[in-house]
């Protein structure tokens, strides 16, 4: 008899290049789905939705999850994953979009231009007249200030002395990864301060957490040089609005590009907002969804984790048809009680694998046997246990 298809709740609309990786022999996705075994999800507030015990693990097809109540989901041992990086060159493209409209003054030359009656006689006139009020300047030699330097930051920076600027790079929690893909020319800031006091341009790409909450607010801006352009591609929170208006209103800030409209922000000069269009391309998209579609699948299927926000990233070859996957809070002796319960059951244990982060530990366990339901019983109730999955076959 045929296994049960595992159900994917889609609460956004996902790139069917994504989907497509679901086989249809294994999975169903839709949205009306009462007893889900995942969610795949986009922009969708899941913090007041009623998230159903049967979930095991939420995919989220973009980098931010501030619209997943994962703090909850990790009391549940139950991972988060995003795609970090998957939509890093569509921002960076747009960063470099804002950049250029900002400084060759293209939003009022756009509205001038559509003020124009075409029919004039003195058409010509008017535009020669008219041009001189958006003269700017150009990219080249200025100096951009980057805060946050993961995938997207790294791509900024190598974007921006590709166009013959100089670049500041600031980021204390800097991967290993993000250092060695980050050009050689990138000069290194020691603090925020130092890149507002340095930079004409400056460029945020960083998560909205406690600690970069307000980066940027009204003790620290008017560190930035005279008619210098702030630019807030990551999350809204990360800049004080209050303090961009006074700023721009003393004609200390020459301009504010954002991916967030605010009612703050709505109409007010030298304030470009943009509707959220970071990751919006037909590109991005798709590498979003093909991403966490095959995180989701090679957790469901194999129970590694790959990009959860709130798991160790564990991987582990199929070495055995009988497989185990147990999260649990990251307390002593948890392996040793694991280990005891598969050997009072006379499981042989062939491979295992456990990491921790935080207060979450997660653990893989192939053993040489198929493994009954009293002992994965066994194993939920040691305390400290979150969830408990048997995968007990490789799926192809």
């Amino acid at each position: 008899m045929a296994e049960p298809r595992l159900q994917i709740l889609v609460l956004n609309q996902i790139s069917p290049k994504g989907l497509q990786r679901l086989p249809a022999e294994r999975y169903v996705t839709g949205k009306d789905l009462a007893a889900p075994d995942a969610v795949l999800v986009r922009s969708a507030d899941m913090h007041k939705m009623d998230i159903p015990a049967s979930v095991q693990a939420i995919a989220r097809a973009g980098a931010g999850t501030n619209n997943i109540p994962v703090p909850a989901m990790s009391a549940r041992g139950v991972p988060v994953f995003n795609a970090p990086g998957a939509n890093a060159n569509a921002v960076k493209e747009l960063v470099l979009a804002g950049m250029l409209l900002a400084v060759r003054h293209l939003p009022q030359a756009l509205r001038f231009v559509a003020t124009l009656d075409p029919q004039a006689a003195d058409l010509d006139k008017t535009v020669e007249d008219g041009k001189k009020a958006f003269a700017g300047a150009e990219l080249q030699g200025q100096t951009l200030g980057i805060v946050g330097l993961g995938k997207i930051g790294c791509l900024v920076a190598d974007a921006a002395i590709k166009l013959g600027m100089q670049v500041l790079g600031y980021d204390p929690e800097i991967t290993v990864d993000a250092a060695w893909s980050l050009p050689s020319q990138v000069r290194r800031a020691t603090s925020v301060a130092e890149v507002l006091r340095a930079s004409d341009f400056v460029t945020l790409h960083v998560p909205l957490l406690a600690a970069t909450r307000h980066l940027v607010n009204a003790d620290n801006i008017g560190l930035m040089r005279p008619g210098a352009v702030l630019l807030n591609f990551s999350r809204e929170g990360v800049v004080d609005d209050a303090a961009v208006l006074a700023a721009l209103a003393d004609e200390r800030l020459g301009c504010y590009v954002c991916d967030f409209p605010s009612a703050a922000l709505h109409g007010k000069p030298r304030v470009i907002a943009l509707p959220h269009l970071g990751a919006s391309t037909r590109e991005a998209e798709e590498n979003c969804a093909v991403m966490v579609v095959d995180q989701l699948r090679d957790y469901l299927e194999h129970g590694n984790v790959i990009n959860a926000v709130n798991f160790p990233q564990v991987s582990m070859g199929r070495e055995s048809a009988f497989r185990v996957a147990i999260a649990n809070a990251n307390v002593p002796n948890m392996l040793g009680q694991i280990s005891t319960a598969m050997a009072q059951a006379g499981l042989n244990i062939h491979n295992m694998v456990n990491k921790s982060r935080g207060e979450m530990a997660y653990t893989l366990v192939d053993v040489d046997s198929a493994v009954g339901d009293e002992v994965l019983d066994s194993l939920r109730r040691i305390e400290g246990v979150l969830s408990v999955r048997y995968l007990p076959q490789a799926q192809g």
